[in-house]
């Protein structure tokens, strides 16, 4: 059984790691190019790379995989079965129509629900309590392949998009084991998706990323959680990006409204101390945690609200 992996980030490696450690014959790894990341812009390989080259498997990193040479890369490597993982990039039909045991993707979300590049992070944002991992057959479309299984993970609100990719990325890893030796012998089972529950998560644009302190303080909060530690959410300060990295929803006496407050805009600093940044929200407030200003590294708010001095009616904006 010949294995042809593809995947690009963290949530990719453990159905790697899980593949090799269990005995597959992972015959190459097809993951995105380099990417310069960081303030150097340094040259930097994704996750599986660099887990591919650790375990010595061969690693293909075509810009295009439509492309007709990379096709015919694929093709010499004459895969029994491709498995996919967050790789990237949408499979030509000319690669779905390669493997006799055809494709499979590890998508995570509950699908129909969250198809496309983000569903982990919307998912947060959107405030959802749970969600999950989908293993399922892949077809041209958009995450539309027939669905194999499914597998439920809460999410709690001390979860990040950070934390649920590790969750979720071990729970898909798990449940493609599960499932693979049914699928190689041909009685796994196929549900087609019900269109009509279809819904979208596209990656994040720069827009999704700026906070609007109009909202209520949850959709705040389930902002913040859903960005971090991927971009961070932002804002303005004194005309300068103000990026956010946690916040928390006030509890009890926190959630008082004294009455000179009542008056402020939505986005107002309202206090600041130990506890962190207080700020107005369309239905309350909102406790920043953790801050990054412009040019800086990334520090508690109670930190640089003290270096800072924020005087009340500050606004962030």
């Amino acid at each position: 059984m010949r294995v042809l992996f593809m995947g690009t980030p963290d949530f990719a490696v453990p159905s790697l790691a899980g593949l090799l450690d269990a005995g597959y014959e992972v015959v190459a790894v097809v993951t995105q190019p380099d990417r310069p990341k960081g303030r150097k812009r340094e040259l930097t390989p994704p996750p599986v790379k660099a887990f591919a080259l650790e375990r010595g498997l061969p690693v293909l990193q075509p810009e295009k995989l439509r492309a007709p040479e990379a096709v015919a890369e694929v093709a010499a490597l004459r895969p029994d079965l491709i498995v996919t993982a967050a790789y990237g990039q949408i499979l030509p039909k000319s690669v779905l129509d390669l493997p006799q045991h055809g494709c499979l993707n590890v998508h995570g979300s509950l699908l129909p629900a969250y198809r496309g590049g983000a569903p982990i992070q919307r998912s947060i944002i959107n405030g959802e309590k749970v969600t999950g991992v989908t293993l399922m057959y892949m077809a041209e479309g958009l995450d539309t392949g027939d669905m194999i299984a499914k597998v439920e993970v809460p999410i709690t609100d001390e979860d990040t998009a950070g934390t649920m990719f590790g969750k979720l990325s071990v729970a898909g890893a798990a449940l493609l084991l599960e499932w693979l030796p049914r699928i190689i012998e041909g009685s796994a089972p196929r549900v087609a998706q019900d269109e009509a529950l279809a819904t979208y998560a596209p990656n994040l644009s720069r827009d999704d990323e700026r906070l609007d302190w109009s909202v209520d303080a949850r959709a705040v909060f389930d902002r913040v959680r859903g960005l971090n530690p991927m971009a961070g959410g932002f804002t303005y300060l004194n005309g300068e990006v103000f990026k956010v990295w946690g916040a928390r929803i006030p509890q009890g006496s926190d959630t008082m409204m004294r009455p000179e407050w009542q008056s402020l805009v939505p986005g107002s600093v309202l206090e600041t101390g130990a506890f962190g940044i207080r700020v107005r929200t369309g239905d309350g407030s909102v406790v920043l945690t953790d801050v990054q200003p412009a040019g800086k590294k990334a520090l508690s708010a109670t930190e640089f609200a003290r270096g800072a001095r924020l005087a009340s009616g500050t606004i962030l904006g």
